[in-house]
């Protein structure tokens, strides 16, 4: 490894959540264990944070070869194996949020560590919303189930950094819902 050490883990730039599910754990819809994760959309142009990713899987699949290769007698080439990162530009086309993005899951079965723009922690859920702007830490690793194989990416911690429109909006106020003058909705 040309005496360089190689990490798995990774420390975005400046990212949009969406799909976050970072307070709560998600139920798995197989029966599987609840996870925290969060879908997270990086810009086009923050090459850094791609590059940082691609650093990220590599060293997964180095370090990760073992499991990869399972019970067969080699290990399967990387760009044949599903990686995390992907193109909202041609896999979300008709979702605004992701056009413009690179995007790709991160999850835990653990709460990650959330904490704001001065590293206080975060304590009030109405903070961690789909569409917030915020730093993430993961850590890239190989896994092979059940014969699907291929580089994931593990969930470490969370900065919240700017507000914005919430992602996925649809969700309205109850005065908004509720405020009509019109009484005649017992009758």
């Amino acid at each position: 490894m040309n005496g360089k050490s190689v990490s798995t883990k990774v420390v975005t730039g400046r990212v949009r959540l969406s799909y976050a599910h970072l307070v709560q754990p998600e139920e798995a819809m197989d029966g599987g264990a609840a996870k925290y994760s969060t879908s997270i959309l990086i810009p086009k142009d923050d090459q850094a944070t791609i590059e940082a990713i691609r650093r990220a899987v590599e060293a997964a699949y180095k370090v990760g070869e073992g499991r990869l290769r399972g019970n067969g007698r080699s290990v399967p080439p990387l760009a044949t194996l599903r990686t995390p990162l992907r193109d909202g530009d041609t896999e979300r086309p008709d979702d605004e949020a992701y056009h413009g993005c690179w995007f790709l899951t991160a999850r835990s079965t653990t709460k990650p560590g959330i904490v704001d723009r001065n590293l206080n922690e975060v304590i009030d859920p109405a903070e961690v919303y789909s569409g917030r702007w915020a730093r993430v830490s993961m850590t890239a690793f190989a896994y092979n189930n059940n014969g699907n194989r291929g580089i994931g990416m593990g969930l470490l911690n969370v900065q919240l950094l700017d507000d914005d429109e919430p992602l996925g909006g649809g969700r309205s106020r109850p005065q908004d819902d509720f405020g009509s003058d019109d009484e005649d909705f017992l009758a």
